[in-house]
């Protein structure tokens, strides 16, 4: 069902944890492969590349790519009453949570006329990636608008993959949260192609080239963005989801299986991997994960996703070493059962449940925190969704004659030391008759 990796008896170095982690390395390299194809073919042909691809992997056709106004006031009219309670209930944390997010505008004042004014301002168009493959996730528009929004961002286009459940549009769930954050513009397209259009443009839907690509997706919309990165910003490549358990003796055993698995029915290639250095909740856990990975809905996906090379129990000699592997591998989402968290400790991880009270799904949904996280061990330098995703710190510089004089002589010499006499001369320029 799912493999040891025992670590204990040995002092590993940095470099030898780090191999250590289960990775599916393999298949982000054909991922990545695979989607600069997809890439290259919506760049070069546009809406006909489009097409050709959701026929392939949507087995969709003839479908209205950009989304027309009535099928989003469709969907808000056939919304479950309960759904858009959760949906607004959703809305109304994450709003709140982003909103702390954005800095305040500051000025420094280095001397009497010497201000240096620092603000954020939002990029003026994103492009937002919803997934709805294997399952359909209005949580992820929420996650990916609602930042948006909150940093000022002033046009917002939404993607997600075409359903030929529902005639080639959008899921209509999906539809409905885009109408209820107001946003207009959706498109009916998906994966790595999707990533491309937003990047590329396509002139025959309308659809303007973004400024920033973010969102949640598999692999291949994961590596896309790597693909497109340069010619828009991107956020972290949030591909497959991962989840990282270090638990010690005082954890629940089925409480830990079932979040594992939890994570485990996303994908195939979902990464689920406990750490411990009890034995006793090892072979625990291992028995509770079989048992609920053979009674869930989607028992076949979570048992390829738990065989895979990506998912693991890692055996320790101690909680600091365990904190060494965290660390190293750098998961996406980090869960903390252990009787003194120490959440201080973990410092690589795209967010950090601590406690038996606070499961991964609690952020996937009503947390209040974001869910489009880091992944493939981006955490070590890249950080999850937030509004400051869509804002560019930006200084503004304002010194009058007797602040510039007071740096004339240093800029001067600074200038001739780089052999740049001109850069000097500007300054000179100001103080001649």
């Amino acid at each position: 069902m799912i493999r040891t990796i025992d670590l204990r008896g040995r002092a590993l170095t940095p470099a030898e944890l780090l191999a250590a982690v289960p990775r599916a390395a393999a298949a982000r390299d054909q991922a990545l492969r695979a989607a600069s194809e997809l890439v290259a073919a919506v760049a070069e042909n546009g809406e006909n590349a489009l097409r050709e691809q959701a026929a392939r992997f949507d087995g969709v056709s003839d479908h209205d790519i950009r989304v027309p106004a009535q099928h989003l006031t469709a969907a808000v009219a056939s919304l479950d009453p309960d759904v858009r309670s959760a949906l607004e209930a959703a809305i109304t944390r994450v709003r709140a949570a982003s909103a702390a997010q954005v800095p305040p505008p500051v000025t420094t004042e280095l001397a009497t006329g010497a201000r240096v004014h620092q603000r954020w301002q939002p990029v003026r168009r994103v492009g937002l990636y919803v997934p709805g493959g294997k399952a359909v996730y209005p949580s992820s528009v929420i996650m990916n608008v609602v930042p948006a929004q909150v940093a000022g961002v002033d046009e917002i286009a939404i993607s997600s993959p075409p359903q030929r459940d529902h005639d080639g549009r959008v899921h209509p769930v999906i539809l409905a949260a885009a109408a209820l954050l107001g946003v207009e513009e959706v498109y009916a397209m998906g994966g790595a192609g999707a990533i491309g259009a937003l990047a590329h443009g396509v002139t025959t839907l309308d659809l303007d080239p973004v400024d920033v690509v973010t969102g949640p997706g598999n692999n291949f919309v994961a590596a896309a963005k790597r693909v497109v990165a340069g010619r828009v910003g991107t956020d972290s490549e949030a591909g497959a989801t991962e989840i990282l358990v270090v638990a010690d003796d005082t954890a629940d055993p089925d409480l830990v299986a079932a979040d594992l698995v939890s994570q485990a029915e996303h994908d195939e290639q979902a990464s689920a991997v406990l750490v411990t250095w009890s034995t006793r909740l090892a072979d625990a856990v291992v028995e509770a994960v079989t048992q609920r990975a053979t009674a869930t809905r989607h028992a076949d996906r979570v048992q390829a996703a738990l065989d895979g090379p990506q998912s693991a129990v890692v055996l320790v000699d101690d909680r600091e070493t365990a904190t060494a592997f965290s660390n190293a591998y750098a998961p996406e989402h980090l869960e903390l059962h252990l009787d003194d968290p120490r959440p201080e400790e973990f410092v690589h991880a795209g967010a950090v449940f601590v406690g038996p009270h606070t499961p991964v799904s609690l952020g996937d949904y009503l947390a209040g925190s974001n869910h489009v996280l880091p992944t493939g061990g981006q955490a070590r330098y890249a950080s999850g969704l937030s509004a400051a995703t869509f804002l560019r710190p930006q200084q503004v510089i304002e010194y009058d004659r007797d602040a510039l004089a007071e740096v004339r002589e240093a800029i001067v010499t600074l200038a001739d030391t780089e052999q740049l006499p001109a850069h000097g001369e500007a300054i000179e320029a100001r103080f001649q008759a």
